[in-house]
């Protein structure tokens, strides 16, 4: 099946066109998996990143974080931890997952609590941000049913419903096919409505053809305010301690 994609890809002419069409018979899919690939091909990355969050009225509040991710083996597991402003300090949250499951841990340590994020909270804001616990959550293929809306010879755009509760009715991504990363994604409701747009930037070629956005903005349309969040001293595939993904670790931050 690899092999007859790859002549497919190619365009030889040996291979009927209808039998391409057979063996790629989603190609929305092909594309989603592929991203989700260069993902989670890094096995450990760590990262500085800064949270601006921007009001209606442009007034602004900072947040200075640490990043920590691993993946291997269909295991990804994440950790954001907030240095300052003091108010915020130590505040931890983990994404655990492993194939379709996925957990969620906020810790808050002025109630020296941690809280798993149910279900019904996904669509919340992660600490006042535009970003709810779903969007920094995973994007597994598995978890989308998926439709190529348009494909040309360097973007994508597909269109993605989610199969168990989101806050959206539905998501178009934008899918840069020589990085194969994300540039941005467009959130509709119910009534067809864009409500939620987010823009990746300045992306950098982190581990052969890997790449990372160093810059994600996300709008909130119906609140007319943003979120941007940057990465800057990004380094990978230098060990992370195992006890910084656990329950532990968040209480140590």
């Amino acid at each position: 099946m690899k092999r007859m994609l790859l002549l497919c890809a190619l365009g030889f002419g040996i291979l009927h066109p209808a039998l391409c069409q057979q063996a790629e018979p989603n190609r929305a899919r092909v594309i989603f998996e592929e991203v989700d690939a260069r993902r989670t091909a890094i096995e450990y990355e760590r990262s500085d990143m800064q949270m601006v969050i921007y009001d209606s009225k442009g007034r602004t509040r900072n947040r200075t974080l640490e990043s920590y991710a691993f993946d291997k083996n269909d295991i990804s597991k994440s950790l954001l931890v907030f240095q300052k402003p003091a108010n915020v300090r130590g505040t931890g949250f983990l994404t655990l997952e492993e194939g379709t499951d996925e957990t969620q841990k906020l810790y808050l340590p002025a109630l020296k609590k941690i809280q798993t994020i149910a279900a019904s909270q996904k669509g919340d804001r992660f600490m006042g941000s535009d970003f709810t616990y779903e969007d920094l959550g995973a994007q597994n293929p598995d978890d989308y049913e998926l439709e190529l809306l348009s494909e040309s010879g360097t973007e994508a755009v597909i269109k993605a419903i989610k199969t168990n509760n989101s806050a959206y009715a539905y998501m178009h991504f934008y899918v840069d096919l020589n990085r194969y990363a994300l540039t941005k994604a467009e959130y509709f409701d119910e009534s067809e409505r864009m409500v939620k747009k987010l823009e990746a930037e300045d992306f950098q070629n982190v581990d052969g053809n890997i790449w990372r956005a160093n810059r994600m903005t996300m709008f909130d349309l119906k609140e007319d305010r943003k979120t941007e969040l940057s990465w800057s001293n990004r380094t990978i595939n230098q060990a992370i301690p195992e006890w910084r993904f656990t329950e532990r670790g968040l209480r140590r931050n």
